[in-house]
């Protein structure tokens, strides 16, 4: 009998031959990337700014659908570019905005955030994406960390900083497009762009200390696109039901919020250069509205995360919307439970051949590994295989790489691997280490080519002598269907130095007793990883905007209330 996982990658293996080949649309170069030889695509757009003059073959159609309650705002591709002219052209005469210079946007999912980071990044200049849920000592940290020349900032944000923020602010309700408006017939700006000028600041989630800036250039980006185009071409090709399928426009849902690679890059920035519609849901996520939504504007894509599948998977309504539209759908930013993969697709029959989840961090520009179709039915414990210009190795803590099958840090190479951290040099030195491997911190394996996730470095619970990792008691308590969450952390213990608790939501009108989780954990993983200490909440864990559960916050909570063995 054949082995179901080996032979979804061998089909795969062969198309990506295919589409990689010499003379191909994604063929394959070595070439120096920031002083190291490294694989990248021959026909990758040079920079950013060429990217935008792309979405000139798309002049008619649809870029930009931003839905608010019963207000709507349009954009056709012809549309933006010519704000982007306005706004470029307004940034530089009147904020003497320039190459290297940053342009700090701290406001939520809107049209403004779009058009003045396209303006930014042709003029040569950084965009800096700043947290929309930041307190004022956090925005005013990022402010003076990454010194912007200007900061757009949306009312409700621009209302979190007291007195002067030393920067000149543009309020995106009050003043922006009336600054545009002066300058209605711009061109795009013509200054030389290098690859490996800085584009983006994007800053990590800060659950360690200080957020810290990671630096993407134009080459970063654009190698990433590739990436993802190559993605979405494979499966197409390996799909065997793709010919059956109405053929559609691509519409693309986007929850992400834009001050993060799921956003910006990977919606935002890729849809213009495959000539596709956004649309996004403003305001707080609904799942109602959302389905609405993918009705109505017939949404062929989704990238979720693990909070905002779940909601929605679990709507009332969820059976009463056509969602027959979708062909692509995919999900990252925090591990996604088995479970709710197979109930997504459930609900998405059609993307069973599309369906995927990967693997990847800010600093390696969005991807790494990706894991769909017929492998994920096969293997859905692996976040994949390594994408094509992607280098991924095991290593031990002498930073030496391990055996296949052995556990490890992850370490990364490729064009994707970020430039550097903003002004931090000796945090660039300690994630970025010879020949540009970058160290991520993540504990994992590499078995038949494949990655397997045990846990992040920083979340290892060391028990008697035993290491613990919380993403498989988490994977196994969430596999429980009166559970709808769970979040595994170390608590200090006399004896055992670390013992695991165990945070829980339960799924509506559901509830186990302590023993019986106990005992659901024991079934399948070894006793010394069955937690011992126990809370159960009713509200949400809590989450950034990647979708990763915070657990410095529950770690840090002072009325927790412990259930013990």
């Amino acid at each position: 009998m054949n082995d179901p996982t080996t032979s979804a990658t061998s089909r795969l293996a062969a198309v990506e031959a295919q589409l990689l080949a010499p003379g191909a649309p994604f063929e394959l170069a070595e070439e120096e990337v920031l002083g190291e030889r490294v694989r990248v695509f021959a026909k990758r757009a040079r920079s950013l700014r060429d990217v935008l003059l792309r979405g000139r073959e798309f002049a008619g159609a649809e870029y930009m659908v931003f839905r608010s309650g019963e207000r709507e705002r349009r954009y056709t591709f012809d549309d933006h570019e010519k704000l982007v002219a306005s706004a470029a052209a307004a940034f530089a005469e009147r904020f003497g905005v320039g190459r290297g210079d940053r342009v700090a946007v701290l406001a939520a999912n809107c049209p403004e955030w779009i058009v003045s980071f396209w303006a930014s990044v042709s003029l040569g200049a950084i965009c800096v994406g700043l947290n929309g849920w930041w307190t004022e000592d956090e925005i005013r940290y990022a402010l003076g960390h990454s010194k912007p020349k200007l900061l757009i900032a949306d009312e409700k944000r621009a209302a979190r900083i007291s007195g002067d923020p030393g920067v000149p602010m543009l309020i995106v309700e009050d003043g922006f497009d009336a600054l545009l408006g002066e300058y209605p017939n711009a061109e795009l700006p013509r200054q030389p762009i290098d690859e490996s000028d800085p584009a983006i600041i994007l800053y990590t989630s800060g659950t360690t200390g200080r957020a810290k800036g990671v630096v993407h250039t134009h080459g970063n980006v654009t190698n990433m696109l590739m990436v993802s185009f190559f993605h979405g071409a494979r499966l197409m090709m390996a799909n065997p039901k793709a010919a059956e399928l109405p053929k559609l426009a691509n519409s693309i849902l986007v929850t992400s919020p834009l001050f993060h690679v799921s956003g910006l890059h990977c919606a935002a920035v890729t849809a213009l250069a495959g000539g596709a519609k956004t649309v996004w849901p403003m305001g707080r996520f609904d799942p109602e509205t959302t389905l609405a939504l993918i009705e109505r504007e017939k949404i062929t894509g989704w990238g979720y995360t693990a909070t905002v599948l779940h909601r929605l998977l679990n709507h009332s309504k969820v059976g009463q919307y056509d969602l027959s539209s979708f062909r692509s759908v995919g999900g990252g930013g925090s591990p996604i439970p088995a479970p709710l993969i197979e109930k997504a697709r459930g609900l998405f029959p059609q993307c069973s051949h599309t369906m995927g989840v990967g693997y990847g961090l800010t600093e390696g520009t969005a991807f790494a590994t990706l894991n769909v179709g017929e492998e994920l039915s096969a293997d859905p414990a692996s976040v994949g295989r390594p994408v094509p210009v992607v280098e991924v190795e095991i290593r031990n803590a002498r930073g030496k790489p391990v055996e296949e099958g052995e556990e490890g840090e992850i370490h990364l190479r490729g064009p994707l691997v970020m430039r550097e951290y903003w002004e931090d040099p000796e945090a660039t030195r300690h994630a970025i280490g010879a020949g540009r491997w970058l160290r991520t911190g993540d504990i994992g394996r590499l078995q038949d080519g494949k990655l397997y996730i045990a846990s992040r470095k920083r979340d290892l619970i060391l028990r008697g002598g035993e290491n613990v990792y919380p993403f498989e008691i988490e994977q196994r308590l969430e596999a429980h269907p009166a559970i709808a969450e769970a979040a595994v952390i170390g608590v200090d213990h006399e004896e055992l130095g670390q013992v695991a608790k165990a945070i829980v939501v339960w799924e509506t009108n559901q509830r186990l007793g302590i023993e019986e989780m106990q005992r659901w954990v024991a079934e399948v993983l070894a006793y010394y990883k069955v937690p011992s200490e126990w809370e159960v909440r009713s509200a949400p864990l809590p989450r950034n905007a990647t979708g990763k559960v915070l657990k410095d916050a529950l770690r840090s909570a002072q009325n927790l209330m412990f259930i013990e063995e």
